[in-house]
């Protein structure tokens, strides 16, 4: 038995010295994306943690492979840390499982992939107008979207002295009306790029407003405008004696939508994380969820009939209940609005939540889950213990709300430690 020094307060238990953490560096910058248990052995699932399986994440990039042929590339799109995922992990195992390049949204988003030790290509798909910006950019070889000419030569600029000119993935407007140069200015641009000997067209793309909806006219009306600003860049480009860059268009639902969508690259995101972007399109590809998430129980309480739980009583009980407190909240990333509508799984039971979501906590009426214990794990998304026919999904959380899957993943809190089941 290990007994505390004599000066360790009464009710306190002394830690032993090889199992404390290290007192904190002052110089060192923090990790903005680790969560409080990461370097904390054991500690990972004590309270609520996501838990990634790379293998479900390989295989789907397998099956993403298959479905569009060897002939065209996959840039996975890891942006907002993967949509919640872990972006480090997460782009390891796409690349290794087939993915040739990455895609993310932000500078510092690519620059911490960097930092990790991936060499892949990596193309921020988000605009960058500082020249400062973009001469980090350049530093840590990142590929950029180009949408405006004053832009070319703000690009040429960040890129002279470089031992290497800067790629830059020309993002052509057809009709998301968010991001990228009208496609009808799109051969002007171009131009442009080939007047600098320190840029490089890396690429030219475009990104679909409706490619996810069952009617095809929108989706249908990009593609032949596309179509129609390549047609002119060709002209171009044969005039300059240069070849035709990689095109690229297919989201996840364009992939799955229609392979006329799928040009030399395609760029997968949800589909990577074994989501389905629409139902309709939901018997094209089988695709595992890669995200599950869980959480213990910490205490369980009998109430009274008439009495409330939680902020607002409004839940009520209407007999004797037993309720359990779980320790996860909407800020960790389960949305408040859920409150009254969510259930978890436990032991293949589906066991409803009560009351109003705290910041830290939820409950649960546990009164028909006699074996439920404190310590005991419920499930919030993710399947069975022993079946896998039942199963909560984003898309299910997303379907109450009124909302999409993307935003439910990319919710989910850096608190939440990330507990990864390797890729065998």
């Amino acid at each position: 038995m290990i007994m505390p020094p004599e000066n360790t307060p009464q009710g306190f238990l002394a830690v032993p010295a090889e199992n404390r953490a290290s007192k904190p560096d002052p110089m060192r910058k923090p990790n903005l994306n680790s969560s409080p248990a990461d370097g904390l052995p054991g500690l990972e699932r004590e309270r609520a943690w996501v838990t990634i399986d790379l293998n479900a994440l390989a295989y789907n990039v397998e099956s993403l492979q298959r479905w569009v042929g060897p002939r065209v590339e996959l840039m996975a799109v890891v942006k907002a840390d993967a949509y919640g995922h872990g972006a480090i992990a997460t782009a390891k195992t796409v690349l290794a499982a087939g993915a040739t390049r990455l895609a993310v949204a932000t500078l510092e988003e690519g620059i911490e992939l960097r930092q990790a030790d991936i060499d892949a290509p990596i193309l921020v798909l988000g605009l960058l107008q500082n020249l400062v910006q973009m001469q980090i950019a350049v530093d840590y070889d990142l590929e950029l979207t180009l949408c405006t000419l004053d832009q070319v030569e703000r690009l040429a600029g960040a890129a002279t002295g470089s031992d290497r000119p800067l790629k830059v993935h020309l993002n052509i407007d057809t009709g998301m009306s968010r991001l990228g140069v009208p496609w009808q200015e799109a051969r002007s641009l171009v131009q442009g790029v080939y007047a600098q000997p320190t840029l490089e067209l890396a690429s030219i793309y475009s990104h679909f407003a409706t490619a996810d909806e069952s009617d095809s006219l929108w989706a249908n009306r990009q593609h032949q405008r596309f179509e129609q600003a390549i047609a002119q860049i060709k002209s171009l480009l044969k005039s300059l004696d240069r070849p035709l860059p990689p095109l690229h268009m297919g989201n996840s639902a364009a992939i799955l939508n229609n392979r006329i969508f799928h040009y030399d690259w395609v760029r997968p995101g949800l589909a990577l994380y074994g989501l389905c972007p629409a139902e309709f399109l939901s018997d094209r590809l089988p695709l595992k969820p890669v995200l599950s998430v869980h959480a213990r129980v910490a205490q369980i309480r009998t109430i009274h009939p008439g009495e409330g739980v939680s902020y607002g009583h409004r839940f009520v009980a209407q007999r004797p209940t037993q309720v359990a407190t779980v320790s996860i909240g909407y800020a960790d990333g389960i949305p408040r609005r859920l409150s009254g509508q969510l259930s978890v799984i436990f032991n293949d039971q589906l066991i409803p939540q009560i009351g109003t979501i705290t910041m830290d906590q939820l409950l649960l009426d546990v009164t028909d889950a006699p074996d439920l214990r404190v310590g005991n794990m419920v499930t919030l998304l993710g399947t069975g213990q022993y079946s896998e026919n039942l199963a909560i999904s984003a898309q299910d959380w997303a379907d109450t709300l009124g909302t999409i899957s993307w935003e439910i993943l990319s919710g989910f809190r850096h608190r939440l430690p990330r507990v990864i089941l390797p890729a065998t």
